[in-house]
């Protein structure tokens, strides 16, 4: 079964710094059937205009990533990290007990992000944090693990994160009883003779080892999940 999230539903957020994309219900956009799919709770598409951020704010038990898609970002934290993730970089922060931190742009050019919330398997973890560059090859790349994959970033679930890229047909690993989610970063994307563009997601239930086709500009995120049931 394949649940599709199309990008003229998602909600959306504009200030004067910020235009904000939300897949699953977030702020003051709810939406009984979008509050996320599995373990996966937040995926917002973000664009932060030059010298806009978030200011300080709190986070508590929740496993949250940035994958930087063009500009910078400036992270600051409680922890004492000041760090800028520039593109093809991605971030994971474990708010865990309790973290303060800020997301600034501050460069002159607007900042493209993806900002990811997984739930964790655990609560009250000891806050932590990582990052690491993406690499540009084609195919399918792991940006972040619970499973201690190589060369990923440490998820405190049961959960992997991928990027796929590159023309042409690709394979999405998926195991029986677990939930795949697939969302569209640019380009064109085809799963199950359905077209998907810049925006849109779709999840994936009970379906094994589905095909992927990419046009030469796509790049998706990949999400191989617990087998809950997605809403």
């Amino acid at each position: 079964m394949l649940i599709h999230y199309l990008a003229e539903r998602r909600g959306y957020t504009q200030l004067d710094w910020l235009d904000s994309y939300h897949s699953f219900s977030f702020g003051d956009y709810f939406d009984a059937e979008r509050m996320g799919v599995s373990v996966l709770r937040v995926l917002n598409d973000d664009t932060v205009h030059a010298g806009g951020g978030f200011g300080s704010h709190p986070h508590r038990d929740m496993e949250i990533l940035t994958y930087v898609i063009s500009g910078v970002v400036e992270h600051r934290d409680s922890l004492g990290h000041v760090q800028q993730i520039g593109a093809g970089e991605c971030q994971r922060m474990t708010a865990g007990s309790g973290i303060v931190h800020s997301e600034y742009n501050p460069t002159q050019e607007s900042t493209h992000f993806l900002q990811i919330w997984i739930k964790p398997a655990e609560q009250h973890l000891a806050p932590s944090y990582e990052q690491a560059a993406v690499s540009r090859d084609d195919g399918l790349v792991w940006l972040a693990s619970g499973d201690s994959l190589p060369r990923t970033l440490h998820l405190h679930q049961d959960a992997r994160i991928g990027r796929v890229r590159g023309a042409g047909l690709h394979t999405l690993p998926l195991a029986a009883g677990r939930v795949g989610f697939l969302q569209v970063i640019s380009g064109q994307a085809e799963i199950a003779d359905k077209t998907l563009s810049r925006g849109d997601g779709v999840a994936l239930v009970d379906v094994l080892d589905s095909k992927l086709r990419l046009d030469g500009e796509a790049e998706v995120l990949w999400f191989d999940l617990p087998g809950y049931r997605a809403h």
